[in-house]
């Protein structure tokens, strides 16, 4: 038997010293080094993040509020009132640049029908685009499209003021109806998001109150405007109002806490819904200015059908739609959607029908029709802030139903003081000379009609908002906002067709039936709205503890015991860089 050499026993040879193994030192640590480690994890993580922020990568990130912002008292009001500053805005362009399209015309000299794309290209991309905008915010983010809707926004604005020719200007006017889609889609869902459920009418009555402010606004503000400067300032009055909503929004509005689930986009179904629109608008608009039995109507109407109807199977079909079908089937949310439609193309038929008969029929001036025509918006504003309180006595049936019903009352009375205005104006010899009494009949009659819709707007809006999931609204934001739009060119069309026929009396009472039809849409709402799981607010919301952690024992390791105080240390650090990233990078 071969004998095995000393060198290769045991694997070392023999006379090789054998050095004792150092048993490791314990660690002792006391609670002033647990303070002294946090506080380095504290700054590391603090100068991190403000790096971060200076990057390109921290502006594409939403950002947090600071600390003291998102522990006020008031912090989701300053959200609701980021939120207004959008919404004014957005009204006031839409009402501004009608009153100086005239000027645009001569000083571009374009043609009658090449200048209505003005409005025509902005409310196109603007109904096309909100759904998808807003589809596109729950997953990345409401903060981040809102503040960046204002940039496109303003800079777009800047480039309308600029152009040299129509066709830049219709670019840019593209580009505008992009950022505001931005700002629409978003602007609700921030608003649930931010205020508890028991305040969420009130806070979407401030912003329908800022809606309505900005659409009486716009024509005097307009004709200001035009006469002093230039049809360019009506595109430039947007800028400073642009930056202070930028500014705002960056520091006041949350983060996104509830995101859905990052999927493909849906190319394809924004192409159908684009086409869809464009050419349901185009043939709704040629309806207003052309004879009903145009063919290019029909055609345009036909395909906006067959097109939609492409859509709803493509988004039956697809894994990531663009608008979830089972949101529409809801009964609380499909009422919502169409009784809120209505009630838009009765608010805009008749902010298009009163002035047109004032003007043509009575003989009276552009400037008297707008001021007379401002009692309803400002009914509005003032209705729609307290009509959270009568909804939570009443409920939101009977509330909706009350305010288009009231409505309704509000067209059939303004019929009859239109007419009485109109003999009046006819004897007179000019404006100065209208009966008073023919006047402020009108105006109260008016006044009705934004008393009915203040009512039902905010909520409305609120019903729909709250019977869907937290991250999915931006998206009922979004179709919420498009059926609005909708509802608007189909109330100017209708009641264009209805005041070529049969005057004034026939686009009454197109109206009228609008409305009637909205509180029987509105009748068929649940008695009881559908639950909605608030997330907590930036007040509500509580940190939840990390827990301490645990140590596994390492059996059969002769340092166990001598090792777990490093192991303890390790962990408490990694525990505190967790918890500290909770506290600093801020909701």
């Amino acid at each position: 038997m071969p004998l095995t050499p000393p060198s290769r026993r045991n694997g070392r040879h023999p006379l090789a010293r054998t050095r004792p193994k150092a048993a490791v030192p314990a660690l002792a640590h006391t609670d002033t080094d647990m303070q002294g480690g946090e506080e380095g994890i504290r700054n590391s993580t603090v100068q991190r993040l403000r790096w971060r922020r200076l990057t390109w990568r921290g502006l594409l990130t939403e950002q947090g509020r600071p600390q003291c912002i998102r522990d006020h008292a008031r912090a989701p009001w300053l959200i609701v009132a980021t939120v207004c500053i959008g919404a004014f805005m957005g009204q006031l362009d839409a009402s501004i640049v009608t009153i100086a399209l005239p000027d645009v015309r001569t000083d571009l000299g374009a043609s009658l029908t090449a200048i209505t794309w003005v409005s025509l290209s902005y409310l196109v991309v603007l109904v096309g685009t909100v759904a998808a905008v807003g589809r596109l915010a729950d997953m990345i983010g409401r903060k981040l499209l809102y503040t960046y809707g204002f940039v496109v926004f303003t800079l777009a604005s800047l480039g309308c003021g600029l152009a040299p020719n129509l066709t830049t200007l219709l670019a840019f006017r593209v580009v505008q109806a992009i950022g505001a889609a931005m700002l629409q889609a978003n602007s609700v869902a921030l608003i649930v998001g931010a205020v508890p459920r028991d305040a969420l009418s009130r806070a979407i009555g401030l912003q329908a109150a800022a809606q309505a402010l900005g659409l009486s606004l716009g024509p005097a503000l307009g004709g200001l405007l035009t006469n002093a400067g230039g049809w360019r300032w009506i595109f430039y009055i947007n800028i400073p109002t642009g930056i202070l909503g930028c500014a705002l929004g960056w520091v006041l509005l949350p983060r996104t806490r509830l995101r859905a689930a990052r999927t493909a986009f849906d190319w394809p179904g924004l192409a159908l819904l684009f086409l869809s629109v464009t050419a349901g608008l185009i043939g709704l608009s040629q309806a207003a200015t052309d004879e009903p039995a145009h063919p290019g109507i029909w055609l345009a109407l036909t395909g906006s059908a067959t097109l939609g109807w492409a859509f709803i199977r493509r988004q039956a079909r697809t894994d990531a739609p663009l608008i979830d079908l089972e949101l529409l089937r809801r009964r609380d949310v499909a009422s919502g959607l169409g009784s809120g439609m209505l009630a838009s193309a009765v608010l805009f038929g008749t902010l298009f029908a009163v002035p047109l008969h004032l003007t043509n029929s009575g003989g009276l001036s552009i400037a008297f029709a707008g001021l007379a025509l401002t009692a309803l918006p400002l009914a509005i504003g003032l209705t729609a802030p307290t009509a959270g309180a009568l909804s939570r006595r009443y409920g939101v049936r009977r509330t909706t139903v009350l305010g288009m019903l009231a409505s309704m009352v509000g067209v059939v009375v303004t019929a009859g003081c239109v007419a009485a205005l109109t003999r009046s104006a006819n004897g007179a010899a000019g404006d100065a000379a209208v009966g008073l009494g023919a006047v402020a009949a009108t105006e109260i009659a008016l006044a009705i009609i934004g008393v009915g819709l203040g009512l039902f707007t905010p909520v409305n809006n609120a019903a729909v908002m709250s019977a869907v999931r937290p991250q999915e609204s931006g998206s009922a934001s979004g179709v919420l906002n498009m059926t609005r739009a909708l509802g608007s060119a189909f109330g100017v069309s209708v009641t264009s067709v209805a005041f070529g026929v049969g005057g004034f009396a026939a686009a009454a009472t197109v109206l009228a039936g609008c409305a009637a039809l909205a509180a029987v849409i509105a009748c068929c709402r649940p008695a009881r709205q559908g639950a909605r799981t608030d997330p907590p607010t930036s007040v509500e919301q509580g940190r939840s503890a990390v827990p301490a952690p645990r140590i596994p024992a390492r059996a059969g390791h002769r340092d166990a015991a001598s090792e777990q105080p490093v192991q303890c240390l390790r962990l408490h650090r990694k525990t505190l860089r967790s918890r500290h990233d909770q506290r600093v990078d801020w909701t």
